[in-house]
């Protein structure tokens, strides 16, 4: 009987070392309770090797990720070198600046400025507007990537107000405000790029004489001459003058 006792306590011992041994293979995952804690069988080794939690996903360094300053100094740096002449007749030869302090680079904007004008649903397809960039020499208008102060002064020398928030085009000046070429609008989140093709149609528009018009009607497309960023009162986003047709869309002539 002693004997028999013995052999237990040993068994027992035995086990708990054994046990121990689960204890260590077990992970602990901070905020559960630990399995090892838990008066469960003693599961085999292959069986606590529990899978790697999944990573969480680095988030994309999208647009928002420029910082957004809300002036700057007023003084500008030119996009170098140019462009070929897009479209018919005598082109309008325009320069592109980023206002210094913005880290966007002026090549960038331009890259995208020329892509914009180039485009066959651009003012081109009027037939009869031309454009080429320029980085020096004279000009017809410039396009300046700027602070919301900066665009709210220069604009408000043509006796525009801008309230910080919207471009404008006014004395041979397209002035583009940075929170708009970053951020875009509510109704052009997902397309960023393209909102920004939108405001170059636009704001080039009214240099070329165009003014405000309003949705067509519902399910159309939203005339680049809208101001889409007051919303889009049943039309859906478009950014281009025109379509894929050359046929102009438009709609009513508001203010």
């Amino acid at each position: 009987m002693k004997r028999q006792l013995l052999g237990g306590l040993a068994a027992l011992a035995a086990f708990a070392a054994v046990g121990g041994a689960v204890v260590a293979w077990l992970p602990s995952t901070p905020g559960r309770t630990s399995a090892a804690l838990m008066p469960v069988e003693s599961p085999k080794p292959q069986e606590t090797a529990s899978a790697p939690e999944p990573e969480e996903p680095s988030a994309p360094r999208g647009p928002s990720a420029t910082p957004l300053p809300q002036s700057g100094p007023g003084t500008f740096v030119t996009a170098p070198g140019g462009s070929g002449r897009v479209g018919k007749g005598t082109p309008l030869r325009y320069r592109v600046e980023v206002e210094k302090g913005i880290s966007i680079s002026p090549e960038d904007v331009a890259a995208q400025v020329e892509r914009t004008l180039a485009d066959p649903r651009g003012w081109t397809a009027d037939g009869h507007s031309a454009f080429q960039r320029v980085s020096d020499g004279p000009t017809d208008f410039r396009v300046r990537l700027a602070t919301p102060a900066t665009v709210d002064r220069i604009c408000a020398e043509g006796g525009l107000d801008t309230g910080g928030t919207v471009n404008c085009s006014v004395n041979h000046n397209v002035m583009v405000n940075l929170r708009r070429w970053v951020l875009a609008t509510e109704f052009y989140r997902e397309d960023v790029v393209g909102y920004r093709s939108l405001i170059i149609n636009h704001e080039v528009g009214h240099f070329l004489g165009h003014g405000h018009a309003t949705c067509p009607g519902k399910g159309q497309p939203a005339p680049a001459m809208m101001q889409q960023i007051k919303g889009l009162l049943g039309c859906v986003p478009n950014v281009w003058p025109y379509d894929s047709d050359g046929r102009l869309l438009t709609g009513p002539s508001v203010p």
